[in-house]
């Protein structure tokens, strides 16, 4: 479809029953997690090619040679990687394309890109296995060594091309910018692609030493800011088309509510309006456009049974969490005998968390055009679960996989919200199964997007600790309580996560964790578990070094002394801060260092506390350690808006239940970080030649504590709750 094309001169829960069910999805997740080497880039023959189902972007280019699953070369000289990942923001439609560019020894400018189709054979995140998806962080790491390969491959099947036709050795050719050339002989890749892509793809193609790269570990400029700030990027909300109707939901005050009864004859007597269906999760008005839809939402009458719904406050909730802190969990790790040596210490502290339910609330809330035909149905959003999205509308529809198309588009912030089974889009399924042929837009708003939520689970640790009289740390006794994203038979290991595999050096560690029944609908949220209980094991850190009478950054080296990528982040941050100078009257610093995602970050804070005991944020230094840096400019960008993400949640944000029901609605009660609060932030990279892991997460985790961390050596009172609020 035209309005899908991107320009050509362009520069740059009711649904318990499904197959796929969130338990199912993390076990898929956590199944098959090696790398694809060698055939992991998918090489195919130009007969295949052909019947490659296209991407969003491909109208325009659906005739390019292509030399594997990723690459596609154009006759003009424009390379097209096909991106098997969300871009929600993060910045993956430049990592992912400088690998590749890297390996072609293409130019900068001629690369281009655009969105996979729904296809695990070829697109699989092989972190995950069989399945296609985007989260924890894996684009870039997952992607490494198959694009990687596929673009080096490329570049010898053209190599082998212009050395075929100029009849001289292929070592002796030399490739730069997009260009090949031998002596007299030159030749851009779109000069000999379509010949180049009828060779068979080398299986273990020559990889470039690290030494070689020019763009990757480069500053380079991002390939989406270009559409992204004039417009031209296409979002869902900018999907219209002649005849696209659009659908809203009344869902109930509460997750697991029920229609108990419903009359619709004012609604369906609205003008625009077009249908009112029932779908397990709601009722749906679907009109001619946004406000006929949305004015006829408030004229439906119903009534909700709501007996199978969380009754509960968020006051009695924490009681309870507290009450099951108090009793034996399940032991997830034991070394030593932390029950016995703190029996018996002198040096004893022990300290109580409560952390609030959280929001994802990304800036474009969910939405899904759709439509369905009796054969067949297409779908246009921005998908982070291609795999599980298309099971799932399969099945809501009747249809067979095969039968269902997704075409990604971008997506405005996401944090893991998009990645949801059993939600918007089996609703746009359900709504649009009832009206086959029509072109359906889903549209939530904010209070939709936040009153149906799936919420970061609310948590209770309950924490004891022992120090040598010399110093020492002695023990460590862990309780964590939360609900689980996936109950099953197991300890849900994001309750803890962060907590169990801590890297510090302890001799005598307990961690129990223990899972709460509670009926509000829970999903990851960015760092997933890591952005709670970072907070709590690095001011609870902080606390130990206090009683053991040392600096804390001195306390985490004794700690971390067998962790050299852990003591780079440490020591890096430690510098660049000036951790040993002293600040201006009313300031102090707070220091925190975390590993999520297999990045290791290290942050500090410097805080001014005023008389009136309102405190400011002032400067933040990060040092990150995430393997090869691909573009230092994206890990930044991911480095700032995870501190300021961190920042928002740690001074002002909460979920908070009154008989159940949500009390927050938009963002006036559900405040976020505003711009004039945003500290000076520095973002150190460490030089590192190890296998890259993710940043679009790990920024995020250590900022809490570091900011406590600064109000504790500035007050003396630890902070066991969040959010702060705006004094201390």
């Amino acid at each position: 479809m035209k309005f899908l094309e991107r320009k050509k001169n362009q520069t740059e829960s009711g649904q318990d029953s499904l197959a796929v069910s969130r338990r199912h999805f993390l076990q898929a997740m956590s199944a098959g997690g090696g790398l694809l080497i060698g055939s992991g880039f998918v090489s195919i023959n130009a007969q295949a090619a052909n019947n490659i189902p296209l991407g969003t972007n491909a109208p325009l280019e659906s005739n390019a040679p292509r030399f594997n699953a990723f690459i596609k070369i154009t006759p003009d000289n424009k390379v097209i990687l096909v991106i098997k990942h969300l871009d929600m923001g993060q910045g993956v439609s430049t990592g992912l394309t400088a690998i590749v560019a890297e390996e072609l020894d293409a130019s900068w400018e001629q690369m281009d890109w655009e969105f996979a189709p729904a296809d695990n054979s070829k697109y699989n995140n092989v972190f995950w296995g069989q399945m296609q998806g985007t989260g924890g962080s894996s684009s870039i790491g997952n992607s490494w060594a198959q694009l990687r390969e596929a673009g080096a491959a490329a570049r010898a099947m053209l190599v082998e091309t212009a050395a075929a036709q100029w009849k001289v050795p292929a070592a002796e050719i030399q490739v730069s910018q997009g260009v090949l050339s031998h002596g007299a002989h030159k030749a851009t890749f779109g000069e000999l692609a379509a010949k180049a892509a009828l060779l068979p793809a080398p299986q273990k193609p020559m990889l470039k030493d690290p030494k070689q790269f020019q763009l990757i570990g480069k500053k380079i400029p991002r390939k989406d800011t270009f559409e992204k700030t004039n417009g031209t990027a296409i979002y869902t909300q900018d999907i219209q088309f002649p005849g696209l109707l659009t659908a809203l939901v009344a869902y109930p005050p509460q997750v697991h509510g029920k229609v108990k009864k419903l009359d619709a004859s004012k609604a369906k007597a609205a003008g625009g309006v077009i249908a009112v269906v029932e779908i397990p999760r709601g009722v749906a008005v679907v009109a001619k456009d946004f406000w006929s839809a949305q004015q006829a939402r408030k004229l439906l009458q119903i009534e909700w049974d709501l007996s199978a719904c969380e009754p509960r406050g968020s006051e009695q909730l924490f009681k309870d969490c507290h009450a099951a802190a108090k009793k034996s969990g399940i032991v997830d790790k034991n070394i030593g005998d932390a029950a016995k040596v703190l029996a018996s210490a002198k040096n004893v502290i022990s300290a109580e968390y409560e952390l609030p339910f959280l929001a994802h609330t990304p800036i474009e809330p969910l939405n899904c055009v759709i439509k369905f035909e009796k054969q067949y149905c297409e779908l246009w959003y921005a998908c982070q679960m291609p795999t599980v999205d298309q099971q799932q509308v399969a099945q809501t529809t009747g249809l067979k996989t095969e039968q269902v198309k997704i075409n990604t588009l971008y997506a405005g912030g996401s944090f893991g919200r998009r990645a949801c089974p059993g939600d918007y889009v089996v609703d746009a399924a359900a709504i649009a199964k009832q009206l086959p042929g029509k072109a359906i837009k889903m549209v939530w708003t904010r209070e939709d997007e936040i009153l149906n939520a799936f919420y970061r689970p609310m948590a209770v640790h309950h924490l004891r600790g022992a120090v040598t009289d010399d110093g020492k740390l002695l023990a460590w006794q862990h309780h964590a309580v939360a609900q689980s994203l996936f109950p099953g038979d197991k300890l849900d290991g994001s309750i803890v996560e962060g907590i169990s595999d801590t890297h510090y050096a302890i001799p005598n560690l307990l961690v129990q964790g223990a899972e709460m029944d509670i009926k509000i609908p829970v999903l990851w949220w960015r760092s997933v578990g890591h952005s709670g209980n970072a907070f709590v094991m690095e001011t609870f850190v902080d606390q130990l070094a206090k009683a053991a009478k040392k600096d804390p950054v001195i306390f985490r080296r004794e700690l971390l002394a067998k962790e050299p990528r852990a003591l780079g982040v440490l020591n890096l941050v430690a510098e660049k801060a000036n951790w040993t100078k002293p600040l201006a009257q009313g300031v102090s610093r707070g220091i925190s260092v975390h590993k999520s995602f297999g990045t290791w970050v290290a942050q500090v804070a410097e805080v001014r506390v005023n008389a009136d005991n309102t405190f400011n944020v002032e400067r933040v230094v990060c040092a990150v350690d995430c393997g090869v840096a691909i573009n230092p400019d994206v890990i930044t960008a991911q480095m700032e808006g995870g501190i300021g993400m961190g920042l928002s949640a740690a001074l002002g944000e909460a979920i908070t239940l009154k008989n159940g029901v949500v009390e927050q609605t938009n963002f006036h009660n559900y405040p976020l970080l505003r711009i004039s609060s945003m500290p000076k932030i520095e973002v150190h990279i460490v030089p590192s030649a190890e296998m890259p892991s993710g940043v679009g997460e790990p920024g995020l985790p250590p900022i809490a504590g570091a900011v406590v961390n600064a109000l504790f050596a500035a007050t003396g009172k630890p902070i066991t709750k969040l959010p702060i609020g705006d004094k201390v």
